[in-house]
C-alpha cells in the first residue's frame, strides 16, 4: 500500500509538469488531478470499507442505466471485432471503450483476442477482420496507411481515423537520461552526446565504437521514427537497443537509479514516469536535430514520421535544455480510434462515442501503475477499466448518451 502511494504521488508530480501536454483547455484534467489526489489520500488511509461502498454504488448506477437504455440500444444483434495494440499502456483505455461500446448494446469481443503490431493492427482493420481499436498514435502510424491489400487497395482507404478521440496530444514522447550523469557531464541535447566521444563513449556497452541509447521494439513504429532520426541527423555515433520494451526500461532504470549513463525513449500516458521521476532520477533530453518529412531512409509512408516543430512544453524542472530551450524533439501524438469503414459506415453511434471519448491522462497513468501492481492478466485489465467507469459514471454516461443520440 506504501509502495502504491508514493508511485501515486510520483505520478501526480510528473502529470503536473506535464499538463501543458494534454492538449486539453477544459477543466477535465484539472478535475482528474484532484480524484488522483483524492484516491491517493484514500490508499494511504486503507479505507477499504469506503472503497467498497463506492464501487457497489458505482456498479449499481452502472446497472440502472444499463436497465434504463435496454428497450432500444442500437447495438442489440450486432457483433464488434474489437482489437488492440501490443503495448500494455493502451490496454486500460481500450477496455473501457469497449465496455462503453456494450453498454450501447453491441457484443463486442475482447479485445485481447485480436492484440497486433500496428503494421498487422492496420492491415487487420482494413481487410475487415477488425473493426476498430483506440490505439492509433498519428502522424506516425499514418506510415501504416500506405500498404497495399492483396484486392489491390490501399490500407489506408478502407480506414475512418475517429478525429479528437481518446487522448488527443497526449502521446508527448522523448528521451529520458540519467539526470546525476548528465549534470555532472553537461549533457542537455542528444546532438551533443552524439558529436562528444567523451560523452557517447560511456554509453558503448558492447565496445563497437557507438553509443547506445534503449529504442523501441522492432514492429512499434517509433523504432522506424528513430533510425529516420539517426540517419536525417547524421548521429553516426549512437545507435539504437531494440528489445522487449517492459526489459529495456527495467535495465534503464537500475542504470538511472545507479546514477549511470543510459538513455531510454518514453512516453505519455504511461506508468514508467512514475517509476523513473523527471527532476529527480531522470530529466527529458533536447532533440535539436528534429526530423522532417523528407524519409530518409525510403521507408513505406516515412514521410509520415515528421516531427513538425517537436514539443517545447516541458520545464527546465523536467527537461535539459541548451540555449535555445528545451524540445523533446517528438511532436506529441494525437491516440485515436481507428475503424474499417465499412463497419463505421453501418455505426455511427460508436463513432459519435469515439469522437468523445476522452478519458484524463492522469487517470489513464495511475491505470497503468495498478495494472503493474497486478498479475497483468486481461482479467486485471477488465478490473481495472470497471473500477475507473464506476468512478466516472456520470462522465460515462454522457459519452455514450451522445453515442445513443447519433445511433437514433
Amino acid at each position: 500500500m506504501k509502495s502504491k502511494f508514493k508511485l501515486l504521488l510520483a505520478l501526480l508530480a510528473v502529470f503536473s509538469l506535464l499538463a501543458a501536454a494534454c492538449g486539453d483547455d477544459d477543466d477535465t484534467t484539472a478535475d482528474a488531478g484532484d480524484d488522483a489526489a483524492d484516491a491517493a489520500d484514500d490508499d494511504a488511509a486503507d479505507d477499504d470499507g469506503d472503497d467498497m461502498a463506492e464501487d457497489d454504488a458505482g456498479d449499481d448506477a452502472g446497472d440502472d442505466a444499463g436497465d434504463d437504455a435496454a428497450a432500444a440500444l442500437p447495438g442489440e444483434g450486432v457483433s464488434v471485432n474489437m482489437g488492440r495494440a501490443n503495448w500494455s499502456s493502451g490496454y486500460v483505455h481500450s477496455q473501457i471503450l469497449h465496455d462503453l461500446i456494450e453498454e450501447m448494446g453491441y457484443e463486442v469481443s475482447s479485445p485481447d483476442g485480436l492484440e497486433f503490431a500496428p503494421d498487422l493492427g492496420y492491415q487487420t482493420m482494413a481487410s475487415g477482420e477488425m473493426d476498430l481499436w483506440a490505439n492509433s498514435w498519428y502522424p506516425g502510424h499514418y506510415s501504416w496507411h500506405e500498404g497495399d491489400l492483396p484486392n489491390g487497395t490501399r490500407i489506408g482507404d478502407n480506414l475512418l481515423v475517429v478525429e479528437g478521440s481518446v487522448m488527443p496530444g497526449g502521446g508527448l514522447q522523448g528521451m529520458l537520461v540519467t539526470k546525476s550523469w548528465a549534470d555532472a557531464n553537461g549533457v542537455v541535447s542528444l546532438d551533443q552526446i552524439n558529436g562528444d566521444e567523451a560523452l557517447w563513449s560511456q554509453l558503448d556497452s558492447d565496445g563497437n565504437g557507438k553509443g547506445e541509447f534503449y529504442g523501441c521494439p522492432e514492429d512499434w513504429t517509433c523504432d522506424d521514427i528513430m533510425a529516420s532520426q539517426i540517419a536525417f541527423a547524421g548521429w553516426d555515433n549512437l545507435e539504437q537497443t531494440q528489445a522487449g520494451y517492459d526489459a529495456m526500461f527495467a535495465e534503464f532504470l537500475t542504470k538511472a537509479q545507479a546514477g549511470d549513463p543510459a538513455i531510454i525513449y518514453t512516453w505519455t500516458p504511461t506508468s514508467y514516469l512514475a517509476q523513473a521521476i523527471p527532476g529527480e532520477t531522470t530529466m527529458w533530453l533536447t532533440i535539436e536535430t528534429i526530423l522532417d518529412d523528407s524519409n530518409p531512409l525510403g521507408k513505406e509512408g516515412g514521410a509520415s514520421y515528421d516531427q513538425g516543430v517537436g514539443y517545447s512544453g516541458l520545464s527546465a524542472d523536467v527537461c535539459l535544455a541548451p540555449a535555445s530551450g528545451c524540445n523533446t524533439g517528438w511532436e506529441a501524438a494525437d491516440i485515436l480510434v481507428t475503424m474499417n469503414d465499412v463497419f463505421a459506415d453501418a455505426n455511427p453511434g460508436v463513432i459519435a462515442l469515439s469522437e468523445v471519448f476522452n478519458p484524463p491522462l492522469i487517470d489513464m497513468a495511475i491505470a497503468g501503475v495498478d495494472l503493474n501492481a497486478s498479475d497483468g492478466s486481461q482479467a486485471a485489465v477488465e478490473e481495472i477499466a470497471a473500477a475507473w467507469i464506476a468512478d466516472n459514471r456520470d462522465l460515462a454516461d454522457e459519452w455514450v448518451a451522445v453515442g445513443l443520440a447519433a445511433a437514433g
